[in-house]
């Protein structure tokens, strides 16, 4: 019976000594992640890096990790054309089934799923922000963007006519869509009256519609839904055979 109760407590210290090992390892291994994720996508700040899954130190025999999930905070991805930069405000990824190299230089998901988060004011300047004329002595300018409740944005247009600025904004209740994965398009759910003037519908909706090409995000994922909320759109993203380093 000493000697059972002796190897009992062998095994209980081995086992504790073994986790905090695993506990040191993965800690470790998430700051490299974190460091050569800064490095591969130009990231002015470290991203939040957390592995799952125990233990550690078996999947990295196997080559692969079950779980790993990225928190990148003020993203700046590309709009297309290159020259500008949308802000992402808080960008999160959930990756499973990640393959590294021997020697750790990539690293590549099977999947990965996430959140997104654009502020009203970054998807502003898509918008026709400069006054645009609808009708001969009537402009009109979106100044703002908000929730409109429901899933809605609420586009704000200020509207000049020939007699004046009217005395308060037009409220446009618009739908937000994702088109082809990487584009966030608003459009007006009904047409607003400018001033009481009766606009063609194009000339309209060339004030009220537009949209945002968001691409260059990490490893390729892609935009996949899109909902108003409170302080701007959380956008669902999506992708397979994400490139996570290297």
């Amino acid at each position: 019976m000493r000697a059972l109760r002796i190897l009992l407590i062998v095994v209980v210290i081995l086992g504790g000594i073994f986790v905090i090992v695993d506990r040191v390892a993965v800690n470790f291994a998430e700051g490299e992640a974190a460091d050569r994720l800064k490095a591969t996508e130009n990231l002015t700040a470290t991203p939040d890096v957390s592995i799952k899954g125990f233990p550690f130190l078996t999947q990295v025999a196997g080559g692969s990790l079950d779980e790993v999930q990225v928190g990148i905070q003020d993203y700046e991805a590309t709009t297309g054309d290159g020259a500008e930069k949308i802000r992402i405000g808080d960008l999160r990824a959930d990756m499973t089934g990640v393959d590294f190299s021997s020697d750790f230089s990539s690293a590549v998901a099977d999947n990965a799923t996430g959140t997104a988060t654009v502020a009203y004011d970054e998807l502003l300047k898509t918008a026709k922000s400069e006054p645009t004329q609808v009708a001969p002595g009537v402009t009109a300018t979106v100044i703002g963007l908000s929730d409109g409740g429901n899933g809605k944005i609420a586009v704000a247009v200020e509207v000049e006519t020939a007699l004046g600025k009217l005395p308060e904004p037009v409220s446009v209740l618009s739908s937000v869509t994702v088109v082809d994965g990487d584009t966030v398009r608003v459009q007006a759910d009904a047409l607003p009256e400018f001033g009481g003037v009766e606009l063609a519908e194009s000339r309209v909706r060339r004030i009220t519609d537009f949209q945002q090409k968001i691409d260059g995000l990490p490893g390729g994922i892609r935009l996949d839904k899109v909902e108003a909320a409170k302080n701007g759109v959380d956008i669902t993203v999506t992708g397979s055979d994400v490139r996570l380093v290297g």
